[in-house]
């Protein structure tokens, strides 16, 4: 393919370029609402070369801002930077795991603290009724908790379906929606993920819930904040309607491996609290009252703020893998140990971690849930302004660069 007409129309040849991605590994666009013409485009042209992308994102790069605002320069350009590296590694570039994240997602990592994560198991075992236990005590301990926690295989497509009519009528009276937004739950399995938002355009969106696993009660409603309300789906309707209502195409598209990814996770998980606060174990608990589960909101308000200090060991874990080269079966192990989980958990994470297209992708939860955070953070803990602050990221062209800026 050539360039065409790079400095008259960035955003048009951005989207052709992160759509010729598709063509080297299916599923790198997670998410395509525009012109259907152009994806056709991109199908019916010859099998891209990885380097020649490489060259495309790094001249559209130099012609930036190529008469685009600010902010709108600033959001394709890292995203160039991203996709400049993705294409590099097609390609069979070399690039140490540290520095492929940093250009991906516009952030630096460094292995996370064992002291943090022992305290935090401190903070666990109290929780779990155990205090000062630790090795096999404190599994055992969390094992039984995790096994009274269990939702009935039963239930799952139930109380997905009671979940997500809570959260949407709370999640729309705060931030509107189009009447026409709709959202589609499925279970399925044989995923490396909990789950997955397939936004469709339109403002309708399919929503995976991968069952190879149990689901716990505890991690049920953060799931469906996660992935619909107000996460993945509520930010995909309001930028399709606000953004790309208002002419700006680089958001008809969603790619794997870029800053946009750790913003959108950054949002999502701390979807649950915005919609519901901090107490939201009360709610949740009412609704599995409904279904005749017995939920402990003060016991799982507990384990997970203390579970909190081990949000790093995944990181953790793909830093081992990717940048040091330790055996799998170790890090298994690691895993198992630090987060408390059996073998076939530990298991299905490493197939999350190893994936190609998603082994550094584990960065956008850890480093999006930090700085998000720290963004947040300065509304307060809770209140009208840290909502309005969470309705900027569902709204706005966010990155990780502009939060730093403002945190200065």
């Amino acid at each position: 393919m050539t360039i065409r007409g790079t400095a008259a129309d960035p955003v048009t040849e951005y989207l052709r370029l992160g759509l010729a991605f598709d063509r080297i590994e299916e599923g790198f666009v997670d998410a395509y609402t525009g012109d259907p013409a152009l994806r056709t485009e991109v199908e019916n042209a010859p099998a891209p070369e990885p380097a020649e992308l490489a060259r495309r994102a790094r001249a559209l790069l130099n012609e930036l801002p190529s008469g685009l605002s600010a902010d709108r320069a600033e959001f394709v350009g890292s995203h160039l930077r991203a996709l400049e590296c993705s294409a590099r590694k097609f390609a069979g570039a070399e690039i140490g795991f540290v520095d492929e994240v940093s250009a991906y997602f516009d952030v630096r990592i460094e292995p996370g603290d064992e002291a943090v994560y022992r305290d935090a198991h401190a903070r666990m075992a109290d929780a779990l009724g155990a205090p000062g236990a630790t090795g096999d005590r404190l599994r055992e301990a969390y094992a039984d908790y995790r096994h009274g926690d269990e939702i009935p295989a039963d239930l799952v497509s139930q109380l997905i379906a009671e979940f997500a009519g809570s959260l949407r009528e709370t999640v729309r009276r705060e931030f509107p929606l189009p009447d026409a937004e709709v959202v589609e739950f499925e279970v399925v399995s044989d995923k490396p993920w909990s789950g997955f938002n397939y936004y469709l355009g339109d403002f309708r969106s399919k929503v995976a819930v991968n069952t190879d696993l149990p689901q716990y009660m505890s991690s049920l409603p953060g799931l469906i904040a996660h992935e619909a309300y107000p996460g993945h789906h509520t930010e995909h309707c309001r930028k399709e309607q606000g953004l790309v209502g208002s002419g700006q195409a680089e958001h008809t598209i969603f790619l794997v491996n870029t800053p946009q990814c750790l913003m959108a996770e950054g949002l999502a998980d701390h979807a649950l609290a915005a919609a519901m606060g901090t107490a939201w174990q009360e709610w949740a608990a009412e609704i599995y009252a409904d279904f005749g589960l017995r939920f402990d909101a003060e016991r799982a308000r507990a384990v997970s703020t203390a579970a909190a200090g081990l949000i790093r060991v995944r990181q953790d874990a793909a830093l081992a893998l990717h940048d040091r080269g330790v055996d799998a079966d170790e890090v298994a192990m690691f895993l198992q140990r630090w987060l408390l989980v059996a073998p076939d958990r530990s298991r299905q994470m490493l197939r999350f971690l190893t994936s190609p297209l998603w082994r550094a992708y584990i960065s956008t939860y850890v480093e999006g849930y930090a700085l998000l955070g720290e963004w947040l953070d300065v509304a307060g803990p809770a209140g009208p302004e840290r909502l309005a602050r969470f309705g900027r990221l569902l709204d706005e062209p966010l990155t990780p660069a502009t939060l730093r800026a403002e945190l200065q």
